[in-house]
């Protein structure tokens, strides 16, 4: 698969459709994978975080995420092929796996606040009937239940495992408790729990058609959104441009 370096994280350059096939093939040989997604808010928070850098750059999907990301990768040279943002791609993931009539994939909901996943496993369940949603767990437990939602994961027979609890902490779970998972995909999904569950609406189609969806949810949450919004895009480009004086190595 394709990927280019953006400075010092190496993203994938993907069409939906080329993606979808990747996992897909992971799914049906039971190849565990991590998924995720890289918008200006996670290139900001892996400049300061080693860790967090390199669990990015070792996972095995690494898709791009709105139009800051795609101005800042031109800055590097390249165009990516589409914009792979979790809230439209798991969708549409899930929509191309009712054509696997052969095998009923297992789906687990983890993160959000209290009722949150169980809502949006009920408005999935009837969404992609096709699926199997087995499970959901919301993102306040503790460090100590940490065993029992892994084994309740995997006790499930989970196959997809959506984990939304926020950057940089989600992609940090899903990478410290890999081994222990048993699912074959690991996505780090951010607000797609509370997009499916009603919680949050998404922006209406113009904003998304502007590529403005960033603005709709900030004027909805100003007091939430508006620094890592506007002093993040901000900071976003000081990174690109910084990061554009180094020398880093080839796409792999």
């Amino acid at each position: 698969m394709d990927k280019k370096w953006m400075g010092n994280i190496e993203v994938n350059v993907l069409h939906t459709n080329e993606a979808i096939a990747a996992m897909t093939d992971k799914l049906k040989a039971y190849d565990k994978a991590n998924v995720f997604f890289l918008n200006d808010h996670c290139y900001n928070l892996a400049q300061k975080d080693n860790e967090y850098l390199n669990l990015l750059n070792s996972s095995e999907f690494l898709l791009n995420d709105g139009i800051g990301i795609e101005i800042g990768a031109k800055m590097f040279g390249f165009s990516f092929k589409e914009n792979l943002n979790g809230t439209d791609f798991i969708p549409a993931l899930f929509n191309k796996l009712k054509s696997h009539k052969d095998r009923q994939y297992n789906v687990y909901l983890l993160g959000a606040k209290p009722g949150v996943a169980e809502a949006a496993l009920h408005r999935l369940q009837q969404q992609f009937p096709h699926l199997n949603f087995v499970g959901e767990q919301h993102g306040y437990f503790d460090s100590g239940s940490v065993a029992d939602v892994i084994a309740d994961i995997n006790d499930k027979q989970t196959d997809i495992l959506l984990v939304g609890l926020g950057m940089p902490i989600q992609e940090k779970w899903i990478a410290e408790n890999r081994e222990r998972l048993n699912c074959t995909l690991a996505f780090a999904v951010g607000a797609f729990l509370d997009f499916s569950s009603g919680n949050i609406t998404r922006a209406p189609a113009f904003f998304r058609k502007l590529r403005l969806e960033w603005l709709y949810r900030m004027l909805k949450e100003p007091k939430r959104l508006w620094k890592r919004n506007l002093v993040g895009h901000v900071e976003f480009f000081y990174y690109v441009l910084k990061n554009r004086k180094r020398k880093m190595p080839a796409a792999g």
